[in-house]
């Protein structure tokens, strides 16, 4: 369909599907040359006043020429983007490049005058702009940095839509139209709006799917059983408020009513006369495209589709996927699936249950999003069952929303999170993934999620490397350790296990946050209370003495202590404990004396509370309301079978309620006055020519090309530079192990890395070569005793454990002895690479590493060398930028943290100058995205001050970013 217009190639990475306003998708598109036709057919759709307000005078239809001018474009000084439907346009967008005057111009020229034409009937959709985002990022690319508008003052829609926007403008008036000016460089409030219409767009689009008017379930079966014909049922069983209507093309042709269910029948969706939002498709994989078009044909504006056969079934399976999240969005539907197990969602006014679980949830406060049909269904059935010892879904714990998505190929958990983020019917989310197809993203949208209520993920898959076989999506092979480092930074409360995911969603679903660590432990069990006391002190929280009320405590002694654990001020939460009585008693009293301790805990902050029992089973279904509704603003209270169980789960709401309240308070990123960012970028341009230039590239289509190519030899003046791949960077680089496949590029020579780093204010410390041992006596005395000889081949390097290392070498004797020692014992000089370095002040060793992840970002690691970080994997990982209270948790989060504040009486080192120099490297990895990794080995940090002893970094075009520029639905 696509063919090239004038000069250059069609531009591919232009494309996007992107979600609306109103939750509906489109395609955003280059204009081509074979677009004429579609062109006419929407100007023709189209108002004479929006005509009017385009071509500021009457202007009924479109001249040859000027369809011609219209769909012909260079795509560099003239572009035109159109928004479509199916396989009509529905709105368009372009720019012409322009010089001082006003006139047509070519580069260098960078300002462009840009004009939309929305059809009437898609006006207020937001399309107008989404058109701009991406009209924008495109005039970017093509160094276009300011946009210029003229306007019709009546035309207040499109003045809105400019003024919106977040740009910094200039608004003028002369001659009777509004002359809008704007930088396209992105600004904070730019950024903030378009995340902000991302967020409110996609939620739309997730409310759309979980809250339809009207279901048809298309493959019913004409008898009971089967996929479809269960999903029927569960519906009306579940008492879906809306119409539901029964779809297969098998049934007679005389067939009103599907019985004994009482559901109007169709042969096909287009026999329905009515409107029908979400569709529920339940036929083989092969009938599934007529079923999509037909479908889209109807105005239907989702599908659940449960059908297997797809990415899970191998390749054939996968571009079936494709080809169905392709088909969909032309027609402006999204898609839960395909292999899904379906949507739930409690709310009073829709109760419908489109899935095959047998009973729809009591309504709750938890939502909850699955990657799997197995887990779900596990999930559900097991809160239900256990009500009494864990979660009642008709109390405690009951269900707002619930997606099991499948396969994921187009709805995803990014989604669920914009929904839930100001859903004011769910108060905690819950998760369980197998794969993160845009961890930048997640991490974002976690993070702002998170700091109104708690996302609790569980994350399978972990060990693989791998995403299971459906799932579509970007790889990448950030090591487990640094995706649980990431997901705590944003705020996430990450649990090893399902039970643990409920656990969690329990307490926190029902209990206020604890505002410290501290624990209060009660009951009628001397043993319990230990347990619970161990348990503690094993999750890092502050246990008081457990207070033993005797097995002899009446349900008025619990009462009265709880009472009393509220309101001490010495504990931040309470852990009541209790076993079954020898003699009569009665669990339902207890549980009735400690919610009303809990209901009436006096002044101050409320303190949460848990309650561990032993085979009191009635307890537990009291504590939880399901012997029973208590009165209205009852206090619910979480019940657990074990002691490690409950205590977990506290101590991920303390971890939580102190993320919460340092987020509150944001750290920052520091200035340094003698950072040189103008000096490292010319630096990195000049030593990144040399790969650049045997790329074979054009230099277009950065958007989507960069990073790729860049390998190749290097030109003249490289120095001692050489193009390397993926093997050849720093290795143990954090977020890209060995041999991860990274983008190839320029691993810098020793004098170009530090003068890079100097740019930074980092100071790596001088290695002089030593290539034979009077070389090394001058290195030696020009950089004075006592000195190191150490090797510096990549096989040797940091490999002190081999012997290859010689420390505190005082004078020319020495130094000629462990030269020849060396060289005896490792093999001859130039397979060395001997240098000889001035000693630095003893302290603890560490590393430093920083590296780009195409698919997670910049990651900063920081360990201490050697065994702990390599052996025992003992590092901290965290996204680039770090704020200053982001470095000093990097430090003080690694398990060998204490060996650097005065372990077994030895001097605290120099922290402060450790911050620092993580603030520095952060910096200049997120000012120069080009540097892929950066590694500092060995940092000796000592009492006073840090020595940086080892660097190496690699240099290459950036990996695209895709959580910048335009909005954008994936695309796998």
């Amino acid at each position: 369909m696509r063919s090239p217009s004038d000069h250059h190639a069609y531009p591919t990475h232009w494309e996007a599907d992107v979600v609306l306003r109103d939750g509906g998708t489109a395609q955003i598109r280059p204009i081509t040359t074979d677009d004429a036709q579609r062109l006419v057919s929407f100007y023709e759709r189209v108002s004479d006043e929006s005509k009017y307000y385009r071509f500021f005078a009457p202007y009924p239809r479109l001249s040859d020429r000027d369809v011609h001018r219209f769909t012909h474009h260079d795509y560099v000084d003239r572009v035109g983007l159109a928004a479509t439907v199916g396989d009509e346009f529905i709105a368009t967008v372009r720019y012409d490049r322009i010089d001082a005057r006003g006139m047509p111009a070519a580069a260098p020229a960078d300002e462009a005058e840009v004009a939309f034409l929305v059809q009437d009937a898609h006006q207020g959709r937001g399309v107008a702009s989404a058109l701009l985002e991406h009209i924008a990022a495109v005039a970017r690319e093509r160094g276009i940095r300011r946009f210029a508008a003229e306007v019709l003052p009546a035309n207040t829609k499109m003045i809105k839509v400019f003024t919106d926007a977040g740009y910094t403008q200039k608004r003028s008036f002369e001659d009777g139209v509004v002359r809008l000016e704007f930088d396209l460089e992105p600004t904070d409030r730019s950024l903030a709006v378009m995340r902000g219409r991302e967020q409110r767009a996609e939620a739309r689009s997730v409310q759309r799917l979980l809250a339809p008017g009207s279901v048809a379930v298309i493959g019913t079966s004409r008898t009971p059983g089967g996929v479809g014909r269960t999903v029927l049922r569960n519906l009306l069983d579940g008492g879906f408020t809306g119409r539901v209507h029964a779809v297969n093309h098998a049934f007679p042709d005389d067939m009103e009513r599907l019985e004994p269910e009482g559901v109007p029948a169709h042969r096909s969706l287009r026999a329905i006369e009515e409107p029908v939002d979400l569709a529920v498709v339940a036929v083989p994989a092969e009938r599934v495209p007529a079923v999509v078009a037909e479908c889209g044909d109807h105005g239907v504006q989702g599908l659940v589709v449960l059908s297997a056969g797809y990415a899970e079934s191998g390749r054939e399976g996968r571009d079936r996927q494709r080809d169905l999240v392709r088909q969909a969005r032309s027609h402006g539907m999204r898609v839960i699936g395909p292999n899904a197990f379906g949507v739930i969602n409690t709310a009073e006014g829709v109760r419908l249950n489109a899935s095959l679980s047998p009973q729809l949830p009591n309504p709750g406060r938890l939502g909850l999003f699955t990657q799997s049909g197995a887990i779900g269904i596990a999930l559900l059935s097991g809160l239900h069952r256990r009500g009494a010892g864990l979660a009642s879904l008709a109390g405690i714990a009951g269900i707002s929303t619930f997606v099991s998505a499948g396969n994921r190929a187009d709805v995803s958990g990014n989604d669920l999170l914009q929904y839930w983020y100001d859903d004011p019917r769910t108060d905690v989310v819950l998760m369980y993934l197998e794969s993160i197809g845009n961890p930048r993203k997640f991490t974002r949208l976690a993070r702002r999620t998170a700091a109104v209520k708690p996302v609790v993920v569980v994350k399978g898959a972990r060990h693989t490397g791998s995403a299971p076989t459906g799932h579509a999506v970007p790889t990448t092979r950030i090591p487990d350790a640094t995706v649980s480092d990431l997901l705590r930074q944003a705020g996430v409360i990450r649990v090893d296990t399902v039970t643990e995911l409920a656990d969690a969603g329990v307490l926190l679903a029902s209990q206020p946050l604890p505002a410290g660590p501290r624990v209060a432990i009660l009951g009628n069990s001397e043993s319990l209370g230990l347990i619970t006391y161990d348990a503690c002190l094993t999750e890092g929280l502050r246990p008081l003495p457990p207070h033993d009320l005797t097995t002899a405590a009446a349900p008025e002694d619990f009462r009265r202590a709880l009472a009393e654990a509220l309101t001490d001020d010495a504990s931040d939460a309470v852990v009541v404990t209790a076993i079954p009585w020898v003699g009569d008693g009665s669990a339902r009293a207890l549980a009735t004396a400690v919610r009303e301790a809990a209901q009436t805990s006096g002044p101050g902050p409320a303190k949460p509370v848990a309650v561990v029992h032993l085979e009191i089973q009635e307890l537990a279904e009291a504590l939880a309301g399901t012997g029973g509704e208590p009165a209205p603003g009852t206090r619910r209270i979480p019940a657990y079978p074990a002691a490690e169980r409950a205590v977990r789960a506290l101590a991920e709401a303390v971890r939580y309620a102190r993320w919460r309240q340092e987020a509150a308070e944001p750290g920052r990123v520091p200035e340094y006055d003698d950072i040189d960012e103008a000096g490292a970028a010319a630096d990195i341009q000049v030593l990144l020519a040399p790969a650049e230039g045997t790329s074979g590239g054009t230099g277009e289509g950065t958007s989507a090309g960069a990073g790729e190519g860049a390998g190749g030899e290097t030109g003249d003046g490289a120095g001692d530079r050489t193009s390397v791949g993926a093997e050849s960077g720093a290795s143990g680089t954090a977020g890209a192990g060995p041999g991860d496949d990274v983008s190839p590029g320029v691993e810098l020579s020793a004098a170009d890395t530090q003068r890079l780093l100097a740019r930074y204010g980092v100071s790596v410390l001088p290695a002089l070569p030593a290539p034979d041992p009077d070389t090394a006596v001058r290195a030696a005395e020009r950089l004075g005793f006592p000195v190191a000889l150490k090797p510096t081949a990549p096989h040797l390097r940091h490999r002190a454990d081999l012997g290859g290392v010689r420390l505190e070498l005082g004078g020319e004797p020495e130094l000629r002895r462990a030269y020849a020692e060396l060289t005896d014992y490792l093999g001859r000089p130039e397979e060395l690479g001997l240098v000889v370095q001035r000693m630095a002040p003893r302290g603890v060793d560490t590393v430093v590493r920083a590296a780009i992840d195409p698919a997670a970002g910049a990651v900063l690691s920081f360990g201490l060398a050697g065994a702990p970080s390599e052996l025992l994997g003992d590092t901290a990982h965290g996204l680039v930028p770090v704020t200053g209270r982001d470095a000093a948790e990097l430090i003080r989060s690694i398990r060998t943290a204490p060996l650097l504040f005065g372990w077994r009486g030895s001097k605290p080192v120099d922290t402060a100058a450790l911050e620092e120099l993580l603030l520095r490297v952060s910096r200049l990895v997120d000012d120069h995205p080009e540097m892929v990794a950066v590694d500092l080995e060995p940092v000796v940090v000592a009492q006073h001050g840090l020595s940086v002893l080892g660097a190496s970094a690699r240099l290459a075009p950036p990996p695209p970013r895709t959580d910048l520029g335009p909005r954008h639905m994936p695309a796998y």
